[in-house]
């Protein structure tokens, strides 16, 4: 507890000093809702012209996006700092979290704050709505739990595949995460229905990265299709997801050699 009050204070010190300038705070929240809407009008021009993708409706892949969005929201306003780990370690900053009495990996994290991370998590919740109230699904008790768990996980999935691909930076000791953008940008295949997509494709996003339990697995399960019980394995694969970043962050901290002089 005392390690997560300390996680909300970093955070929430960084958020006052965006805080600070409102103007850029403004453009930059209405700048993410543009783009979201600008993703929900070019899939509308999509499906205005074919009824559905290999069987996967307008709305079906609106959920996806939905839960790609929320995803990243989460990780920018919560873990944005993953994002300056290339550059800490290049100068030579981690140096200064070695010696304090707190979690390296959670230092790195809160040190810096994503303020586009929350309308994105806004877009997005917006969007899962939306499409939830025009799918058929049978909502039980027990069906909004497992719902809930898949989402949470989810998002540790893509927050766990963001660290491990930052941590690549111990080895490539590069001062730009250009390893973890690209794999960033390749998660946006994840937004659509991943039998749209060659076999050797399906399996790098199924299973070598698993972006596709970031959407297109849990929607599965919501819609409960062929692939609905992959979808309930979710919460395994952000358990693995989490361990086997941890694993790859600490790994990478033990060779760091700080920057010299």
């Amino acid at each position: 507890m005392r390690i997560m009050r300390l996680y909300v204070r970093l955070l929430g010190a960084h958020l006052r000093s965006l805080l600070e300038y409102e103007g850029d705070f403004w453009v930059v929240m209405a700048g993410t809702v543009i783009m979201q809407a600008v993703n929900v009008a070019f899939l509308s021009a999509i499906f205005a012209k074919v009824p559905a993708i290999n069987g996967w409706t307008f709305w079906a892949v609106v959920a996806m996006f939905g839960m790609v969005a929320v995803a990243e929201g989460v990780g920018s306003l919560f873990f944005e700092g993953m994002w300056n780990l290339s550059w800490q370690i290049n100068q030579g900053e981690i140096d200064y979290k070695l010696v304090r009495p707190y979690p390296v990996v959670l230092q790195v994290s809160a040190s810096n704050i994503g303020i586009n991370g929350l309308s994105n998590i806004v877009s997005g919740g917006l969007m899962l709505g939306f499409a939830v109230a025009h799918l058929p699904v049978p909502w039980t008790p027990l069906r909004v739990g497992l719902a809930l768990g898949i989402l949470l996980s989810a998002i540790a999935v893509k927050v766990a595949v963001n660290l491990a691909t930052n941590a690549a930076a111990f080895w490539m000791q590069s001062p730009s995460p250009l390893f973890a953008f690209a794999v960033h940008q390749a998660g946006d295949l994840a937004r659509f229905p991943l039998s749209v997509y060659p076999w050797a494709l399906r399996a790098a996003l199924g299973f070598a990265v698993p972006f596709a339990f970031v959407s297109f697995f849990p929607v599965a399960f919501l819609l409960d299709t062929g692939q609905a019980w992959i979808g309930l394995l979710t919460p395994a694969v952000a358990a693995y997801a989490v361990l086997m970043a941890a694993w790859i962050f600490n790994r990478g901290l033990r060779r760091y050699e700080s920057a010299g002089n």
